[in-house]
């Protein structure tokens, strides 16, 4: 995992810290739960540089954010109270510049660290004047291709997941499913060049690049848009289009695509420049991975439910595009809930021989009490056929990510 860096202007005064303090090198500066009382004494540390959490404490940091958060908009807290709250406060850059103690990226077959993932998409989407924006960017397309081609249904799990629980760094989240998935159905069902593939995995990462803050607020907003807001989300493909190009970005498949994301048009892919074939692609995704996410003003859909809804068109007609989203990942696609003809509730953890019959991981019996283990079910047996999709929402089993994706 990258270290992160901390504003050392915005730790708290006479309450414990809630993670330890490094220098680069990883000496240990100020220890989780001490308490500073005085302002001079942090500018006295500030002295060592720049200040940096142990790694493991960051993740623990971040999740407790990520619940407090989640907690403040369940029970209908304002945004300016959300805002003021002790833990948001605290100032953290989770995309800082490599230290001493940088993990490894994944370049080989050890656990994933998806909440690092998380940050350093969030961090590239909001740090697009840095010298280093498209080298990062290039690094996360890398490390996203090579995750969905050596573990596919691990990545789309982890993904589904993520986007399904929780609001926090929707945007980041948002990208990264959406390239996942239109890269799986670009090579496994429509068998696009490697060269439109990869333009179409950085376009899916950067087609909302110029409204992060935006989608990120209206995800937690209780309200509907404003006129101003939805003048945002109207311009946001040109915006978008004009900050690649301000950062060096000249491939015109690659703008192309981002220019026309949200250009709905309808019928075959055959004829179309490449550009308009990716726009169509990464419109359909976008739109099944939007119906996933929690929004204060609506309710999430079930993976299932979403997943018909990409396949139809908008004349209700089959959509080449969303048919090949639904052939790569599957109706019921890693990540999502189901209902078993055995009255068992389970999570999909790998997709099947056919997109009704992927392999599930019962986490709730038939009594309706939670699994200390789960239970691997084949669903093209006649008494674990799944006979409906169920909302993550509706899910009363919380089981730790981790934990699940071992099961995949």
């Amino acid at each position: 995992m990258r270290l992160v860096t901390v504003n050392f202007n915005t730790l708290p005064l006479g309450k414990p810290l809630p993670f330890s303090l490094r220098s680069a090198d990883g000496v240990l500066l100020a220890s989780k739960g001490y308490v500073f009382t005085e302002r001079e004494a942090l500018e006295t540390l500030a002295a060592h540089g720049t200040l940096y959490l142990d790694p493991e404490e960051s993740r623990q940091y971040r999740r407790a954010v990520a619940n407090e958060i989640n907690n403040l908009v369940n029970n209908d807290t304002t945004l300016a109270d959300i805002a003021a709250s002790p833990l948001s406060t605290i100032e953290v850059n989770y995309d800082a510049r490599p230290s001493a103690l940088d993990d490894p990226q994944p370049d080989n077959d050890g656990p994933v660290d998806w909440l690092d993932m998380q940050s350093r998409a969030n961090g590239l989407l909001r740090d697009t004047n840095s010298l280093r924006f498209l080298h990062r960017l290039d690094r996360l397309h890398k490390d996203l291709d090579t995750l969905s081609k050596r573990s596919p249904d691990t990545t789309l799990f982890a993904l589904i997941h993520l986007t399904a629980s929780e609001s926090m760094y929707y945007s980041a989240t948002h990208a990264m499913l959406v390239c996942v998935m239109c890269m799986l159905a670009a090579r496994d069902v429509l068998n696009w060049s490697p060269e439109i593939e990869q333009a179409m995995g950085r376009a899916a990462l950067t087609m909302n690049i110029s409204m992060t803050d935006l989608q990120d607020q209206l995800s937690t907003q209780p309200i509907k848009p404003s006129a101003e807001q939805r003048h945002q989300i109207d311009s946001h493909p040109t915006r978008s289009v004009a900050l690649l190009q301000k950062r060096g970005v000249a491939d015109p498949v690659w703008l192309g695509a981002v220019l026309h994301h949200h250009t709905a048009v309808s019928g075959p892919l055959a004829g179309r420049i490449p550009a308009h074939q990716i726009a169509r692609l990464l419109q359909r995704a976008d739109g099944f991975a939007a119906r996933l996410s929690p929004r204060a003003t609506r309710a999430p859909m079930a993976p299932a439910h979403a997943m018909q809804a990409t396949y139809f068109d908008e004349v209700k007609k089959v959509d080449e595009a969303g048919a090949s989203l639904i052939k790569a990942v599957g109706i019921y696609p890693p990540g999502s809930f189901v209902k078993l003809a055995s009255n068992e509730i389970a999570t999909v953890v790998r997709r099947g021989v056919n997109t009704l019959t992927p392999r599930v991981a019962v986490l709730v019996n038939r009594h309706g009490m939670p699994m200390a283990e789960p239970a691997i079910r084949d669903t093209r047996l006649v008494e674990y056929k799944i006979v409906s999709a169920v909302n993550h929402r509706d899910i009363k089993v919380r089981s730790d990510l981790m934990r699940l994706l071992t099961l995949t």
